[in-house]
Order: structure tokens, then C-alpha cells, then sequence
């Protein structure tokens, strides 16, 4: 396992934007969204990753929080290994796949990358660890590989998956130097949109399922994740992180999870601004970041195609370039 991820309850704010200003805003940057989207972005790398944190850090001060609280994984799902690369030597080090091989496969690269990396003296202090967050739907005949890849699970949406998952860590907490093993930091996913082209448990069972999985030893239910809606509309997607972040603070507050259920994965390249604004600690962006999608040069990468090849269900299910 890759160090510790960090507490985020420092980052979950209490609602501050009133209703009517928001609707005009989601109107105002949805329009905005259309002409930027229909331009083809020029830009390198290093400027949208800029551009990214610098807007994660604008909707943080707006919901009244520190830029450093929010959480920002950058989702390599269609960036080639060279992209990865630049990304790290950033400095960045939470990166977000959905396909369980190539998380895999990636992060034997990037390890190696960072290997040489260190190899260099001037430099060695400051190569920090890349965490990995499974962000994909995952299917049960994965759960070993994932486990001992990923940091945080985002994706758990149902009891016999986090069994699964249980089994699989507890098994490996067994084994050799097992005895130094954490738990297994996961998410449970909400369908808070109610569509059927979602995976996620429904609203009313989300704190059900986070009490089952505080009962596992080899687990731990660290907060809840959403996406929002399939429209396009801003102002959709604000009532579904509003509506999970009541949720997370309805299980909070009852003690569920304990102290460390404190993260709230909501937000990608088209609405991580207001799902930030919404409460969001963790926001997955891929496009953003790393632009349109494209083939990787490594072969690891891959759209629609690929994703039954690695356990997946069909990947139409995942309406963004970033899940």
C-alpha cells in the first residue's frame, strides 16, 4: 500500500451560496462551457493543469475553504504514459484509472519513473509517492489486483463487492509483512441521480452500506462518491452534490464510519467547480488536465473498445472522458 492518504475533514463546508445565484451562474457557465468545448484547446500540459488548480482553488475560497483541503485526481484514463510522466515530475501525486489493468501496468511505469527519479541526488527528497484511486466500476474477479494497486477505492456499490474486497484484504494482511497493512480506504457509490445508466446503491441505503463496511477489519469506509446526472446541465448537477453532501453529513453526524469518513469524491472536467462549491473534498478530472481523448502511445490506454477486455462493464455506462 502507498502512504497514508490524509484526513480530509477539514475540507467539507457548510452550504453557502444562495439558490438564485447559482441557477444564474450554472446558466452563465454552461453557455460558457459550449464555446470554450467547441474551440479546440492548444494549450500544453502544463497550462491546463494550471488553469485546473487554479480554478479548484477560486470554488474552494468561494465555499469558504483553503485551496489545500480539496483533494485533486487527475484522471489518466486517456493520457498516454509520457503525459503521466510530466504530470508527476509536477509534482502531482494523486492519479485516478478506472481499468483495474491498466492501473495496474501503469503504476509498475510510474514507480520505475520515480525510481530514477530518486536516483539523482539533488532531487531525491522530493519524489513523492503516487497514490492511485480505483475510479471505475469494479467487478469482483478484480478485487485482488486492485488492492494492491489502488489507495482508495471510489466505486464500492453494493455488500457482496465490499465482502469481496474484505476476503481478498484480510487474506492479505495474512501473508507476508501483511502485519504492517492497513485497511482498505473505500468510497461507497451513490446513485444519488437515480439513473439506471449508473451504478451506485440508492440514497437510502448509502448509510446501510457504510455500516457494513465499518464492521470489516480489512476495510474502512472513508465517505461517499456521486457523479452527476447525464444532461449537461450545471444547475442538475447542483442539486445531485447537494443532495450527496446532505447525505454524507446525515451519516456523519450519526457517527457512521467514525472520524474518518470524512472524504466526498463528487466533480469532473465538466462540474468539479460546483461540485466543490457544493462541498466536494476530491474532484476527478481528466480531460481538463490532459485534454480531449486520445490513444496512448503505450497501448495501455483506450476508449470504449477495451473496457469489457478488462472486467468492466460496458464503459457507456461512464458518461465522461474522465470515468
Amino acid at each position: 500500500m502507498l502512504a497514508t492518504l490524509p484526513r480530509q475533514m477539514a475540507g467539507i463546508p457548510r452550504a453557502t451560496t444562495a439558490k438564485g445565484a447559482a441557477k444564474a451562474k450554472d446558466a452563465a457557465c454552461d453557455a460558457s462551457t459550449a464555446v470554450v468545448t467547441s474551440m479546440k484547446d492548444t494549450r500544453t500540459l502544463r497550462e491546463r493543469y494550471d488553469d485546473v488548480r487554479a480554478r479548484v482553488a477560486a470554488a474552494a475560497e468561494r465555499s469558504g475553504r483553503r485551496p489545500s483541503e480539496i483533494m485533486l485526481v487527475a484522471v489518466t484514463k486517456y493520457a498516454s504514459i509520457e503525459e503521466i510522466r510530466e504530470l508527476v515530475s509536477y509534482g502531482h501525486v494523486d492519479l485516478g484509472e478506472n481499468r483495474v489493468q491498466q492501473m495496474v501496468q501503469r503504476a509498475a511505469m510510474i514507480d520505475e519513473f520515480n525510481a530514477r527519479r530518486r536516483e539523482r541526488v539533488s532531487m531525491a527528497d522530493d519524489v513523492k509517492p503516487v497514490r492511485w484511486h480505483m475510479i471505475g466500476s469494479l467487478q469482483r474477479n478484480k478485487v485482488r489486483a486492485t488492492i494492491d494497486v489502488a489507495k482508495l477505492i471510489h466505486s464500492v456499490d453494493s455488500l457482496r463487492l465490499a465482502e469481496e474486497l474484505q476476503e481478498h484484504a484480510e487474506e492479505k494482511s495474512h501473508g507476508p509483512g501483511g502485519e504492517h497493512m492497513p485497511p482498505v480506504d473505500v468510497l461507497v457509490e451513490v446513485n444519488v441521480a437515480g439513473e439506471r445508466s449508473k451504478h451506485g446503491v440508492a440514497p437510502a441505503a448509502a448509510r446501510h452500506l457504510v455500516d457494513m463496511i465499518d464492521t470489516m477489519v480489512a476495510l474502512r469506509p472513508r465517505g461517499l462518491m456521486c457523479m452527476a446526472p447525464n444532461t449537461g446541465s450545471l444547475e442538475d448537477a447542483r442539486r445531485v452534490f447537494t443532495r450527496c453532501k446532505e447525505i454524507f453529513d446525515e451519516i456523519r453526524a450519526i457517527g457512521s464510519g467514525g472520524d474518518r469518513f470524512d472524504i466526498l469524491s463528487m466533480g469532473m472536467s465538466g462540474d468539479y467547480e460546483v461540485a466543490i462549491e457544493c462541498g466536494a473534498n476530491l474532484v476527478r478530472v481528466g480531460s481538463a488536465i490532459f485534454g480531449e481523448p486520445k490513444l496512448a502511445s503505450d497501448g495501455t490506454s483506450g476508449g470504449p473498445s477495451d473496457g469489457n477486455s478488462d472486467g468492466f462493464r460496458e464503459s457507456n455506462t461512464r458518461e465522461s472522458d474522465d470515468e
